[in-house]
């Protein structure tokens, strides 16, 4: 898509100064944006500031914030002067934050002053400088002497093969590792994503998820950027007291989201509503009927998201199917991603009113997509990648990454797939998570935890094998549960419990029902608290395992 300009920070900004000079860029909802020409001269004195810090490119330098235009302004002002981006997700543990710091071996930090508790003081050591990315005042450092109207005058050189970010992962699968992405890697991304949904400057962008995640890092800010669109950020987390106001105001086009959002969206406003007479319960069950219901809940939920919304992007984890039937025939429109950090992130998507039921979509444009070794009646096996958006490798660790890159440049995603006639990717299941059956069956912990969801109460669940048996970890919505038996007062405390227990033995009826022989489980265990999760809400196995 990008023809007069190279895949770098440096070039894209520049481009969209020039080309969206007086247009909005960055706002938190409610006020003002300031427009693309003001954040490249913002970029250009962050930059200054940087130089008088004695910061030199290929200086690894932290981001550790939550969602702001200032964060923008900062990434860029760091990879443009061909320094190395280290972003933190706000949610990182003092522990985690302190190996991300003391690996990267960092000298400068970009921080919110609320996050400071977890910069410990001997992680500060390592640190030259810390900066409060509020206002850019120092808060560790010499002074560097520095205004908003200074402005670089080094013509600094960036290659597009040059590193630009180390993002540390949060996983599934346990220890962090830092993913090194190129220049190219995400600019070609971004750029490239546009072949899916075209992006451009009477666009809105409201922002939800972290921005030191690869997914609203690339396609949140480097895309609607290319297209000169506004991206909105919330000054706090979005619950719904804070979403839906926004969402008035703002009336975003675009939105990038995880199941989870989607998923209790559906459960907890749009079933209730067909579930709570016996007459719509029973009507919801004819099929011509539910489309017809479930069209007229999909320009209901659009009016709620400001009633302009033209692509909610979903990716991170995959989508229940049941929630899936329903976005298709309310004509919501969705779109499916799929992608990992090691690819800056995306491999394959697919537009809204073009998804196919529980698949990814077609390879990204420019990206090629194989099945390995493909099993001879089925199809599946691991999704392997090859493409411009490839990562660098892990920092620091070759051995590693040769683990997972091959010799002839084929990244080995760690995902089960297979695609159909059309080249659409479904995606089975990460390989690591494959339960292996008394006879050597594959099961499939994904596909029984997406049946088990579907069930009454059931807020979230984990499959796991336990001494030969398939078990099911799930958590019950207990506030739900206490709504719909408020009026025990008192006793509804022991009564939840009680019900909590009876679910247990219904839902193993429930589930195995619909599941094949190798999927049946033996065990429901409750959970009294959620499950801990990854920025795009994917719980972490490798705890429960």
């Amino acid at each position: 898509m990008i023809t007069s300009i190279k895949y770098t920070f440096p070039s894209i900004l520049k481009n969209s100064a020039t080309k969206f000079t007086s247009r909005p860029a960055f706002a938190f909802v409610g006020e003002k944006p300031i427009t693309y020409g003001e954040a490249y001269k913002h970029v250009l004195a962050t930059i200054a500031m940087l130089e008088k810090l004695d910061v030199v490119p290929g200086d690894k330098v932290g981001l550790l914030s939550s969602n702001m235009p200032n964060w923008g302004i900062t990434y860029f002002a760091i990879t443009s002067m061909g320094a190395v981006v280290v972003p933190m997700l706000p949610d990182f543990s003092s522990l985690e934050v302190s190996n991300v710091i003391d690996h990267s071996e960092m000298k400068t930090l970009f921080i919110t002053k609320t996050l400071l508790k977890k910069v410990g003081d001997n992680s500060s050591n390592y640190i030259n400088n810390i900066i409060d990315i509020e206002n850019f005042s120092l808060i560790k450092g010499d002074n560097a002497n520095w205004n908003a109207d200074d402005t670089s005058s080094i013509n600094h050189s960036v290659n597009e093969d040059d590193l630009a970010s180390i993002i540390y992962t949060s996983g599934t699968t346990g220890k962090s590792k830092g993913v090194m992405l190129s220049h190219r890697n995400i600019c070609f991304t971004a750029d490239k994503s546009r072949t899916v949904q075209p992006v451009g400057d009477q666009d809105r962008f409201l922002s939800v998820l972290p921005l030191s995640h690869t997914y609203e890092n690339t396609l949140g800010l480097i895309l609607p950027m290319l297209g000169g669109a506004c991206i909105y950020y919330l000054k706090k987390a979005p619950t719904p007291a804070v979403l839906l106001p926004a969402l008035k105001l703002v009336r975003p086009t675009i939105m990038l989201t995880v199941p989870l959002i989607i998923e209790k969206i559906y459960r907890s406003k749009v079933l209730p509503a067909f579930n709570d007479k016996a007459v719509t319960r029973l009507l919801y069950k004819v099929p011509i009927l539910r489309r017809k219901f479930n069209r007229l809940a999909g320009k209901k939920l659009i009016r709620t998201f400001g009633g302009e919304l033209k692509f909610f992007g979903i990716g991170g984890a995959k989508l229940n199917k049941e929630v899936e039937k329903f976005l298709i025939e309310s004509k919501f429109p969705y779109a499916i991603g799929y992608g990992l950090t090691e690819t800056a992130p995306l491999l394959a998507g697919v537009a809204p009113f073009e998804t196919r039921l529980q698949s990814t979509g077609p390879a990204l444009e420019g990206v090629t997509l194989k099945i390995n070794n493909p099993a001879k009646y089925t199809g599946e096996g691991e999704i392997f990648a090859k493409g411009p958006n490839v990562m660098l490798g892990y920092y620091k660790e070759p051995a590693l990454t040769k683990e997972v890159i091959t010799e002839d440049g084929w990244f080995k995603t760690g995902d089960l797939g297979l695609f159909d006639d059309n080249g659409f990717l479904y995606i089975r299941g990460r390989s690591k998570n494959v339960i292996i059956g008394a006879s050597g069956e594959n099961i499939f912990p994904e596909d029984i935890e997406s049946v088990i969801n579907n069930f009454k109460h059931v807020a979230e669940s984990l499959v796991i094998q336990q001494k030969g048996k398939l078990v099911a970890l799930v958590h019950f919505n207990r506030e739900e549960i206490e709504q719909q038996y408020h009026h025990m007062k008192d006793e509804v405390s022991h009564f939840v419990d009680q019900k909590c227990d009876e679910l247990k033995s219904e839902l193993r009826d429930y589930v195995n029902e619909k599941v094949n022989k190798f999927s049946k489980i033996q065990l429901v265990e409750t959970m009294q608290e959620e499950f801990q999760k990854t920025a795009t809400k994917k719980i972490k196995r490798f705890i429960y395992a």
